[in-house]
């Protein structure tokens, strides 16, 4: 008798998927090869394979810059995953991730004219991680790590970055970070606030907590209070370090103690990408006008409707709300104007003007439009054009 778990085709008789949109919607993956050169006949196949393309193996040999040109290296990223924090689901594992890492390269294609491959790896030490990536990167223009654990994924990124001639992002940190500088640049412009004066708090302090922190902290917002689990980020903390101890030096200026609630008293604005619960007593503690973006998916650390009870601005990561923090407004552009300006790395500036270029491409926000749609065809080469200009 079969199973849920069987790994039956679709659509057979019995199958519990064969009526389920979703899985029809991912039958036989979401991505193939597609060729760019016609392969009609004898000619063309002495000329795409052998004895042709020995020709240019031997050239790229001599002067590996032609690789650039004579391949499709300039215009491919590779997506990489060991599958151990998928969003929403956790250490599910490579195998588990594949789906997500095709639907990833589906969105470089469709937003950023990109071709991206996915990657999925066993998960192992950093070290290991970093060498197997490494061995792989030379078909490539550049890495986008995605759904790797912390603390991990922050070595990782590092030692790539500088073992790597070519820009390693790690999304979940950056991605996020850059669409939420830029809802906040359009959320002060509806609230009347000016974003360097902002008591700010983030809760929770992984990969996206750490990067939204660090890249505040760039553009000169001084009050930042990240929390964790237990709490606080604060002088009372000794069990922290690596990142959330950088962290911690420079922040949390007013040097708070104790749970999120204690700094959530007069902040006004809440950044969650935890997946955990925030109370409403402790909302309800926050500034007038307030801004809540609240990303965890599927379920936001406060409900919208909560959220929108305090605050004068709310920000989800989901499709069905007003104000979706969606890091395809970033990424594929970040990539594009990276590849293409032939970038060996992506740097804080390029962060911070992609964040600027995204929030200026709403004319007019308002409290249910701080950030463009995902859809906009303009957001892309806006910011492409941008990162190309400072490379």
């Amino acid at each position: 008798m079969r199973t849920p778990t069987d790994p039956s085709t679709p659509g057979e008789a019995g199958d519990p998927f064969a009526n389920d949109p979703v899985f029809i919607a991912h039958e036989g993956g979401k991505l193939g090869v597609v060729a760019t050169k016609p392969l009609a006949g004898r000619e063309d196949l002495a000329l795409l394979y052998t004895p042709g393309v020995a020709k240019v193996s031997a050239a790229i040999a001599a002067d590996a810059r032609l690789a650039e040109r004579y391949t499709s290296k300039r215009h491919t990223v590779a997506v990489v995953t060991d599958g151990t924090a998928v969003l929403g689901l956790g250490n599910i594992g490579p195998l588990a991730a594949l789906p997500v890492m095709e639907g990833k390269a589906v969105l470089f294609k469709e937003f950023g004219g990109l071709d991206a491959v996915p990657l999925c790896l066993e998960t192992g030490t950093v070290d290991e991680l970093v060498e197997a990536i490494a061995r792989l990167a030379p078909g490539f223009g550049g890495i986008n790590l995605e759904d790797i654990s912390a603390p991990r994924c922050f070595d990782i990124e590092d030692k790539l970055a500088r073992r790597l001639p070519i820009p390693v992002f790690h999304d979940d940190q950056h991605g996020t970070a850059i669409v939420v500088l830029a809802g906040l640049i359009n959320g002060c412009r509806v609230v009347g606030k000016d974003l360097a004066d902002l008591r700010i708090v983030i809760s929770g302090a992984g990969a996206a907590g750490i990067a939204i922190a660090n890249l505040l902290h760039e553009v000169g917002v001084a009050d930042v209070v990240v929390c964790d689990s237990r709490g606080i980020l604060g002088p009372d903390r000794r069990d922290i370090s690596g990142h959330k101890a950088r962290v911690a030096a420079w922040s949390n200026p007013r040097q708070l103690t104790g749970p999120i609630g204690k700094a959530l008293i007069g902040a006004e604005v809440l950044i969650g990408v935890s997946g955990g619960t925030i109370e409403e007593t402790d909302v309800a503690a926050m500034a007038p006008d307030a801004m809540i973006f609240a990303l965890a998916n599927p379920t936001p650390e406060v409900h919208p409707d909560i959220a929108g009870r305090y605050a004068a601005i709310v920000a989800t990561g989901r499709s069905d709300f007003p104000n979706q923090i969606n890091n395809v407004l970033a990424f594929p552009g970040i990539f594009r104007g990276a590849l293409d300006a032939g970038a060996r790395a992506i740097t804080t500036a390029m962060k911070i003007a992609a964040a600027r270029a995204i929030a200026d491409l709403v004319d007019e926000p308002t409290s249910d439009a701080i950030v463009p749609s995902v859809f906009d065809p303009r957001v892309a080469p806006r910011v492409a054009s941008i990162v190309a200009a400072l490379s």
